[in-house]
């Protein structure tokens, strides 16, 4: 499929499509079972061109499995949701239980894996201010059996229909996203920009808008570890932008007549 969007925009990076699926496309990359892997690395790989299937083994991380929707798999991290919280905030050698758990790790994990663990990614205040955090996302179950990531190029929307197109975007770029997505509203909270990580910007979030009576774009990339994974695969200055497929279809419209083939957004392009 081409996209009128990508073509006025210019884009160096394919707006990628995110489907489920019951048959695992041929070919498509993806993480081996119990190996870690960031699904941000498959996002930029579809962007690239490639294809990415997951599945409820094949997450990556934990939080991957999460932000895809398959389920709640913070439950599964070493020594329960309890030791996430703390991982993701103050760390878990303030208390006995995660003193404990910490030694277990000593001889299977990595060392930097284990330093986070014991003294945690500070991305968050406390652990209860993080299990709040958690209560709030909207953890889900995918229908099917595979989430994919695939480029929109490849997609036929006459067989398939995504649940969200993701387009990586430098400021220029995201600026006119934004402005596209009021452009046909007639108000102006059309784009939100949720603390997530990267995964579930681009997964859950955008599923839950998908379900709404108005959906809204969210942009993404602003998760600090995505953004580390990913410096040696995209350009630094990139942010992602995800849609809700109805959405999208209702923006695609919107670029015929607008600021797209007007004479400001030339002038910005202009090198």
């Amino acid at each position: 499929m081409e996209s009128k969007i990508a073509r006025s925009l210019n884009l160096k990076y394919q707006p990628v499509a995110i489907l489920w699926s019951d048959d695992r496309p041929e070919k498509a990359m993806g993480f081996k079972q119990g190996k870690w892997g960031c699904v941000m690395w498959m996002l930029a790989a579809a962007a690239k061109g490639r294809t990415a299937a997951f599945d409820e083994r094949t997450y990556g991380c934990w939080g991957g499995g999460v932000g895809l929707g398959f389920g709640n798999q913070y439950l599964n991290f070493p020594g329960g949701i309890v030791c996430f919280y703390h991982f993701l905030s103050t760390g878990n050698e303030n208390w006995q239980e995660g003193r404990d758990m910490a030694e277990k790790l000593e001889s299977a994990a990595g060392k930097e894996f284990l330093e986070k663990f014991r003294h945690g990614e500070g991305y968050m205040k406390s652990p209860e201010l993080l299990k709040r955090f958690i209560d709030s996302l909207p953890i889900m179950e995918v229908p099917e059996k595979y989430v994919v990531f695939k480029p929109l190029t490849d997609l036929d929307p006459t067989r398939e229909q995504p649940q969200v197109i993701v387009f990586l975007g430098d400021p220029d770029q995201l600026s006119a996203l934004v402005v596209l997505a009021n452009y046909g509203r007639g108000d102006n909270l059309n784009v939100i920009t949720p603390f997530a990580a990267g995964c579930q910007q681009i997964g859950i979030l955008p599923y839950r808008e998908a379900r709404s009576e108005r959906p809204r774009a969210v942009i993404g990339l602003t998760d600090i570890s995505a953004r580390k994974n990913l410096k040696k695969q995209l350009d630094r200055n990139v942010l992602s932008f995800a849609v809700p497929w109805r959405m999208f279809e209702e923006m695609e419209d919107d670029v015929e007549g607008s600021f797209l083939q007007k004479e400001t957004w030339r002038d910005l392009q202009a090198p």
